[in-house]
Protein backbone atom coordinates (compact mmCIF):
# COMPACT_ATOMS: atom_id res chain seq x y z
CA UNK A 1 0.00 0.00 0.00
CA UNK A 2 1.45 3.61 -1.04
CA UNK A 3 -0.03 7.01 -0.31
CA UNK A 4 -0.25 8.97 -3.84
CA UNK A 5 2.11 11.19 -4.99
CA UNK A 6 0.83 14.90 -4.88
CA UNK A 7 1.79 14.90 -8.43
CA UNK A 8 -0.70 12.47 -9.52
CA UNK A 9 -3.82 14.18 -8.38
CA UNK A 10 -5.48 16.38 -10.14
CA UNK A 11 -4.80 20.17 -10.52
CA UNK A 12 -7.80 20.99 -8.06
CA UNK A 13 -7.47 18.39 -5.59
CA UNK A 14 -3.82 18.90 -5.02
CA UNK A 15 -4.74 23.21 -4.12
CA UNK A 16 -7.59 21.25 -2.04
CA UNK A 17 -5.71 19.30 -0.07
CA UNK A 18 -3.26 22.02 0.45
CA UNK A 19 -5.23 24.68 1.41
CA UNK A 20 -5.80 25.04 5.09
CA UNK A 21 -9.52 23.86 6.85
CA UNK A 22 -9.58 21.34 4.60
CA UNK A 23 -9.69 18.71 7.55
CA UNK A 24 -7.38 16.66 5.63
CA UNK A 25 -4.19 18.00 7.88
CA UNK A 26 -0.72 18.39 6.79
CA UNK A 27 0.60 14.99 4.91
CA UNK A 28 3.41 13.76 7.86
CA UNK A 29 6.34 14.26 5.37
CA UNK A 30 8.14 17.06 7.10
CA UNK A 31 7.88 14.79 10.21
CA UNK A 32 10.57 12.67 8.66
CA UNK A 33 12.79 15.09 7.73
CA UNK A 34 12.28 17.02 11.07
CA UNK A 35 12.84 13.45 13.23
CA UNK A 36 16.65 13.89 13.28
CA UNK A 37 16.47 17.98 14.45
CA UNK A 38 17.94 18.95 17.24
CA UNK A 39 14.60 19.56 18.68
CA UNK A 40 13.64 16.45 18.56
CA UNK A 41 16.57 14.49 20.18
CA UNK A 42 14.98 16.80 23.25
CA UNK A 43 12.02 13.91 23.55
CA UNK A 44 12.39 12.77 27.39
CA UNK A 45 14.58 9.62 28.15
CA UNK A 46 11.68 6.60 28.43
CA UNK A 47 12.79 6.46 32.45
CA UNK A 48 9.42 5.19 33.11
CA UNK A 49 9.21 2.41 30.66
CA UNK A 50 9.18 -0.73 32.64
CA UNK A 51 11.22 -2.66 30.34
CA UNK A 52 14.19 0.40 31.25
CA UNK A 53 13.73 -0.31 35.04
CA UNK A 54 14.09 -4.25 35.20
CA UNK A 55 17.41 -3.56 33.08
CA UNK A 56 18.09 -0.77 35.63
CA UNK A 57 18.15 -3.89 38.45
CA UNK A 58 19.45 -6.33 36.65
CA UNK A 59 22.38 -4.26 35.33
CA UNK A 60 23.00 -3.03 39.22
CA UNK A 61 22.70 -6.26 40.75
CA UNK A 62 24.90 -7.93 38.13
CA UNK A 63 27.83 -5.03 39.00
CA UNK A 64 27.24 -5.97 42.69
CA UNK A 65 27.61 -9.32 42.22
CA UNK A 66 30.91 -9.04 40.66
CA UNK A 67 32.17 -6.38 43.25
CA UNK A 68 31.16 -8.44 46.33
CA UNK A 69 33.34 -11.15 44.79
CA UNK A 70 36.01 -9.25 44.80
CA UNK A 71 35.79 -7.82 48.92
CA UNK A 72 33.96 -10.79 50.35
CA UNK A 73 36.58 -11.51 53.30
CA UNK A 74 37.68 -14.91 53.43
CA UNK A 75 35.14 -17.55 55.29
CA UNK A 76 32.28 -15.30 54.80
CA UNK A 77 29.70 -16.62 52.98
CA UNK A 78 29.09 -14.53 49.62
CA UNK A 79 25.32 -14.58 49.05
CA UNK A 80 25.63 -13.28 52.57
CA UNK A 81 27.56 -9.98 51.61
CA UNK A 82 25.22 -10.08 48.42
CA UNK A 83 22.21 -9.32 50.26
CA UNK A 84 23.63 -7.43 52.33
CA UNK A 85 24.69 -5.00 49.21
CA UNK A 86 21.38 -5.14 47.94
CA UNK A 87 19.65 -4.16 50.99
CA UNK A 88 21.24 -1.12 49.98
CA UNK A 89 21.61 -0.66 46.35
CA UNK A 90 17.74 -1.45 45.61
CA UNK A 91 15.79 0.84 47.98
CA UNK A 92 18.13 3.55 46.55
CA UNK A 93 17.93 2.36 42.79
CA UNK A 94 14.10 2.36 43.02
CA UNK A 95 13.78 5.50 44.31
CA UNK A 96 16.13 6.78 42.12
CA UNK A 97 13.41 5.50 39.09
CA UNK A 98 10.29 6.48 40.88
CA UNK A 99 11.30 10.06 41.43
CA UNK A 100 13.27 10.54 37.90
CA UNK A 101 10.24 9.02 36.18
CA UNK A 102 8.30 11.80 37.93
CA UNK A 103 10.77 14.68 37.25
CA UNK A 104 12.09 13.78 34.15
CA UNK A 105 10.17 16.30 31.92
CA UNK A 106 11.11 18.80 34.06
CA UNK A 107 15.06 17.92 33.79
CA UNK A 108 14.50 18.43 30.14
CA UNK A 109 14.03 22.05 30.57
CA UNK A 110 17.92 22.31 31.63
CA UNK A 111 20.80 21.87 30.03
CA UNK A 112 22.51 18.99 29.54
CA UNK A 113 25.01 19.15 31.83
CA UNK A 114 22.94 20.32 34.25
CA UNK A 115 20.88 17.49 33.65
CA UNK A 116 23.49 14.85 34.26
CA UNK A 117 24.78 16.65 37.04
CA UNK A 118 21.29 17.10 38.48
CA UNK A 119 20.78 13.49 38.00
CA UNK A 120 24.20 12.50 39.87
CA UNK A 121 23.80 14.62 42.84
CA UNK A 122 19.97 12.45 43.51
CA UNK A 123 22.04 8.82 43.03
CA UNK A 124 24.51 10.10 45.16
CA UNK A 125 20.99 11.19 47.70
CA UNK A 126 19.23 8.41 46.95
CA UNK A 127 22.77 6.21 47.76
CA UNK A 128 23.11 7.42 50.99
CA UNK A 129 19.55 7.33 52.10
CA UNK A 130 18.85 3.57 52.82
CA UNK A 131 22.74 3.41 53.39
CA UNK A 132 21.64 5.15 56.39
CA UNK A 133 19.02 3.57 57.36
CA UNK A 134 21.19 0.37 57.33
CA UNK A 135 24.11 2.11 59.53
CA UNK A 136 21.15 2.23 62.23
CA UNK A 137 21.12 -1.56 62.29
CA UNK A 138 24.73 -2.28 62.68
CA UNK A 139 26.44 -2.36 65.60
CA UNK A 140 29.57 -0.49 64.71
CA UNK A 141 29.34 2.81 62.61
CA UNK A 142 31.13 2.56 59.35
CA UNK A 143 33.77 4.44 58.10
CA UNK A 144 33.76 7.99 56.51
CA UNK A 145 35.24 6.25 53.40
CA UNK A 146 32.46 3.98 53.34
CA UNK A 147 29.91 6.98 53.14
CA UNK A 148 31.99 8.98 50.68
CA UNK A 149 31.85 5.75 48.55
CA UNK A 150 28.41 4.71 48.72
CA UNK A 151 27.55 8.50 47.70
CA UNK A 152 30.18 8.23 44.71
CA UNK A 153 28.56 5.35 43.66
CA UNK A 154 25.10 6.70 43.66
CA UNK A 155 26.26 9.33 42.17
CA UNK A 156 28.09 7.94 39.41
CA UNK A 157 25.20 5.26 38.90
CA UNK A 158 23.09 8.55 38.55
CA UNK A 159 24.78 10.24 36.06
CA UNK A 160 26.05 7.41 33.96
CA UNK A 161 22.60 5.91 33.13
CA UNK A 162 21.14 9.16 32.87
CA UNK A 163 23.34 9.79 29.87
CA UNK A 164 22.88 6.17 29.11
CA UNK A 165 19.27 7.28 28.58
CA UNK A 166 19.60 10.16 26.51
CA UNK A 167 21.97 7.91 24.41
CA UNK A 168 19.32 5.21 23.67
CA UNK A 169 16.64 8.27 22.82
CA UNK A 170 18.78 9.69 19.90
CA UNK A 171 19.25 6.06 18.67
CA UNK A 172 15.88 5.16 18.44
CA UNK A 173 15.24 7.95 16.23
CA UNK A 174 16.50 6.37 13.11
CA UNK A 175 14.49 3.46 14.15
CA UNK A 176 11.21 6.03 14.46
CA UNK A 177 11.91 7.56 11.08
CA UNK A 178 11.83 4.12 9.27
CA UNK A 179 8.89 3.00 11.22
CA UNK A 180 7.37 6.29 10.27
CA UNK A 181 8.33 5.82 6.76
CA UNK A 182 7.02 2.34 6.59
CA UNK A 183 4.10 3.84 8.27
CA UNK A 184 3.07 6.18 5.31
CA UNK A 185 3.99 3.47 3.22
CA UNK A 186 1.38 0.69 4.42
CA UNK A 187 -1.14 3.56 4.71
CA UNK A 188 -4.69 3.25 2.62
CA UNK A 189 -4.26 1.80 -0.90
CA UNK A 190 -4.94 4.48 -3.63
CA UNK A 191 -7.65 1.87 -5.11
CA UNK A 192 -9.42 1.97 -1.99
CA UNK A 193 -9.85 5.63 -2.82
CA UNK A 194 -10.85 5.33 -5.96
CA UNK A 195 -13.63 2.32 -5.33
CA UNK A 196 -15.08 4.42 -2.69
CA UNK A 197 -15.16 7.12 -4.64
CA UNK A 198 -17.07 5.55 -6.96
CA UNK A 199 -19.20 3.85 -4.70
CA UNK A 200 -20.50 7.18 -3.66
CA UNK A 201 -20.67 8.60 -6.90
CA UNK A 202 -22.70 5.59 -8.04
CA UNK A 203 -25.13 5.74 -4.43
CA UNK A 204 -25.53 10.45 -5.40
CA UNK A 205 -28.56 9.61 -6.83
CA UNK A 206 -30.56 6.74 -5.82
CA UNK A 207 -29.48 6.82 -1.81
CA UNK A 208 -27.98 10.90 -0.76
CA UNK A 209 -27.69 10.48 2.88
CA UNK A 210 -26.10 7.00 2.07
CA UNK A 211 -23.30 8.88 -0.33
CA UNK A 212 -22.77 11.27 2.28
CA UNK A 213 -22.43 9.03 4.86
CA UNK A 214 -19.52 7.13 2.94
CA UNK A 215 -17.84 10.45 2.18
CA UNK A 216 -17.70 11.38 5.43
CA UNK A 217 -16.04 8.23 6.42
CA UNK A 218 -13.31 8.89 3.78
CA UNK A 219 -12.81 11.91 4.56
CA UNK A 220 -12.36 11.21 8.66
CA UNK A 221 -10.32 8.39 7.36
CA UNK A 222 -7.60 10.21 5.22
CA UNK A 223 -8.21 13.08 7.82
CA UNK A 224 -6.24 10.42 10.70
CA UNK A 225 -3.82 8.92 7.90
CA UNK A 226 -2.43 12.47 6.75
CA UNK A 227 -2.28 14.21 10.43
CA UNK A 228 1.62 15.26 11.12
CA UNK A 229 3.38 12.74 13.00
CA UNK A 230 3.84 15.13 16.18
CA UNK A 231 0.23 16.20 16.09
CA UNK A 232 -0.72 12.72 17.71
CA UNK A 233 2.20 10.48 20.04
CA UNK A 234 -1.09 8.22 21.13
CA UNK A 235 -4.44 7.57 20.54
CA UNK A 236 -7.07 5.59 22.70
CA UNK A 237 -8.11 1.91 21.83
CA UNK A 238 -11.64 3.56 21.50
CA UNK A 239 -10.38 5.94 18.84
CA UNK A 240 -9.08 3.46 16.77
CA UNK A 241 -11.83 1.10 16.82
CA UNK A 242 -13.72 3.66 15.57
CA UNK A 243 -11.82 4.22 13.14
CA UNK A 244 -11.53 0.64 12.23
CA UNK A 245 -15.71 0.62 12.11
CA UNK A 246 -15.85 3.55 9.65
CA UNK A 247 -12.83 1.49 7.53
CA UNK A 248 -15.12 -1.37 7.42
CA UNK A 249 -18.46 -0.03 6.79
CA UNK A 250 -17.04 1.46 3.30
CA UNK A 251 -15.66 -1.74 2.51
CA UNK A 252 -19.00 -3.56 3.83
CA UNK A 253 -20.58 -1.25 0.93
CA UNK A 254 -18.12 -3.05 -1.82
CA UNK A 255 -18.32 -6.49 -0.48
CA UNK A 256 -21.98 -6.36 1.04
CA UNK A 257 -22.91 -9.65 2.43
CA UNK A 258 -19.63 -11.13 1.12
CA UNK A 259 -17.85 -9.29 4.44
CA UNK A 260 -19.38 -10.27 7.79
CA UNK A 261 -17.99 -7.65 10.90
CA UNK A 262 -18.27 -8.76 14.07
CA UNK A 263 -17.51 -6.90 16.94
CA UNK A 264 -17.06 -8.10 20.97
CA UNK A 265 -15.62 -4.71 22.74
CA UNK A 266 -14.89 -4.43 26.35
CA UNK A 267 -15.77 -0.75 27.21
CA UNK A 268 -13.09 -1.00 29.95
CA UNK A 269 -10.32 -1.16 27.36
CA UNK A 270 -11.49 2.00 25.77
CA UNK A 271 -8.82 4.15 27.58
CA UNK A 272 -5.31 2.13 26.67
CA UNK A 273 -3.00 3.70 24.39
CA UNK A 274 -2.04 2.74 21.22
CA UNK A 275 0.35 4.66 18.60
CA UNK A 276 -2.20 6.15 15.72
CA UNK A 277 -3.05 3.84 13.31
CA UNK A 278 -2.44 0.29 14.50
CA UNK A 279 -5.73 -0.86 14.26
CA UNK A 280 -6.81 0.48 10.51
CA UNK A 281 -4.19 -1.60 8.99
CA UNK A 282 -4.41 -4.85 10.48
CA UNK A 283 -8.49 -4.72 9.28
CA UNK A 284 -7.38 -3.99 5.95
CA UNK A 285 -4.91 -6.88 5.94
CA UNK A 286 -8.24 -9.23 7.29
CA UNK A 287 -10.08 -7.86 4.75
CA UNK A 288 -7.23 -7.95 1.72
CA UNK A 289 -6.38 -11.81 2.01
CA UNK A 290 -9.44 -12.95 4.12
CA UNK A 291 -12.02 -12.02 2.53
CA UNK A 292 -11.41 -10.29 -0.92
CA UNK A 293 -10.09 -13.43 -2.64
CA UNK A 294 -13.10 -15.61 -1.65
CA UNK A 295 -16.12 -15.61 -3.75
CA UNK A 296 -18.14 -17.06 -0.73
CA UNK A 297 -16.21 -13.94 1.41
CA UNK A 298 -15.26 -14.24 4.87
CA UNK A 299 -16.05 -12.66 8.48
CA UNK A 300 -13.66 -10.25 10.07
CA UNK A 301 -13.74 -10.39 13.86
CA UNK A 302 -12.47 -7.47 16.21
CA UNK A 303 -12.65 -7.77 19.79
CA UNK A 304 -11.33 -6.04 23.04
CA UNK A 305 -10.61 -6.94 26.48
CA UNK A 306 -9.09 -6.45 29.14
CA UNK A 307 -7.00 -9.50 31.77
CA UNK A 308 -4.68 -9.03 34.22
CA UNK A 309 -4.25 -5.50 34.24
CA UNK A 310 -3.78 -5.67 30.52
CA UNK A 311 -5.41 -5.13 27.05
CA UNK A 312 -5.56 -7.32 24.52
CA UNK A 313 -6.65 -6.68 20.94
CA UNK A 314 -7.63 -9.35 18.31
CA UNK A 315 -8.11 -8.95 14.63
CA UNK A 316 -9.68 -12.56 13.71
CA UNK A 317 -10.44 -12.77 9.89
CA UNK A 318 -11.04 -16.35 8.01
CA UNK A 319 -8.85 -17.54 5.79
CA UNK A 320 -10.10 -18.43 2.10
CA UNK A 321 -9.36 -22.07 0.29
CA UNK A 322 -7.82 -20.16 -2.35
CA UNK A 323 -5.48 -18.21 -0.36
CA UNK A 324 -4.35 -15.03 -1.66
CA UNK A 325 -1.09 -13.48 -3.09
CA UNK A 326 1.36 -13.46 0.02
CA UNK A 327 1.64 -10.17 1.37
CA UNK A 328 5.34 -8.37 1.73
CA UNK A 329 4.53 -8.16 6.06
CA UNK A 330 4.88 -4.80 5.91
CA UNK A 331 1.80 -3.64 8.04
CA UNK A 332 2.51 -6.24 10.51
CA UNK A 333 6.59 -5.03 11.27
CA UNK A 334 5.23 -1.20 11.32
CA UNK A 335 2.80 -2.30 14.25
CA UNK A 336 5.50 -4.71 15.93
CA UNK A 337 8.03 -1.61 15.32
CA UNK A 338 5.74 1.01 16.77
CA UNK A 339 4.19 -0.55 20.16
CA UNK A 340 7.87 -1.92 20.74
CA UNK A 341 8.83 1.84 20.09
CA UNK A 342 6.06 3.00 22.87
CA UNK A 343 5.34 0.36 25.43
CA UNK A 344 8.89 -1.54 25.29
CA UNK A 345 8.45 -5.43 26.74
CA UNK A 346 5.01 -3.51 28.03
CA UNK A 347 3.76 -4.94 25.13
CA UNK A 348 3.44 -8.33 23.02
CA UNK A 349 2.72 -8.60 19.84
CA UNK A 350 1.42 -11.83 17.83
CA UNK A 351 0.25 -12.60 14.24
CA UNK A 352 -0.33 -16.19 12.20
CA UNK A 353 -2.35 -18.72 11.17
CA UNK A 354 -4.51 -20.48 13.87
CA UNK A 355 -6.29 -23.77 11.86
CA UNK A 356 -9.13 -22.11 9.40
CA UNK A 357 -8.57 -18.41 10.68
CA UNK A 358 -5.67 -16.00 10.57
CA UNK A 359 -5.25 -14.41 14.23
CA UNK A 360 -3.20 -11.15 15.25
CA UNK A 361 -3.32 -10.46 18.80
CA UNK A 362 -1.54 -7.00 20.79
CA UNK A 363 -0.97 -6.71 24.43
CA UNK A 364 -0.42 -3.46 25.69
CA UNK A 365 -0.87 -2.40 29.52
CA UNK A 366 -4.13 -0.76 30.69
Amino acid sequence: MTTPHPDSLPADAARAAAATGTGFGSTGLDSLTTLGSPAALKVPPDVCQPGVMLRAVLFVHGVLALGVGFVVAPGEPWWAAFAGASAVALPALLLWLATMCLAHRGLERLPPAAQVLAAGAWGCACALLPWWGWEQLQPQPAAALRWVSVGAAGAAFGAVFWLWLRQRARLRLPATTTARLAELQSRIRPHFLFNTLNTAIALVRVDPARAETVLEDLAELFRVALADAGSQSAVTVHDEVELARRYLAIEQLRFGERLQVRWDLDAAADRAKLPPLILQPLVENAVRHGVEPSAAGGTVRVRTRVRRGQVEIAVVNTVPEQASAPGHGIALRNVRERLRLMHDVAADFRAGRDGALYRVEIVVPL
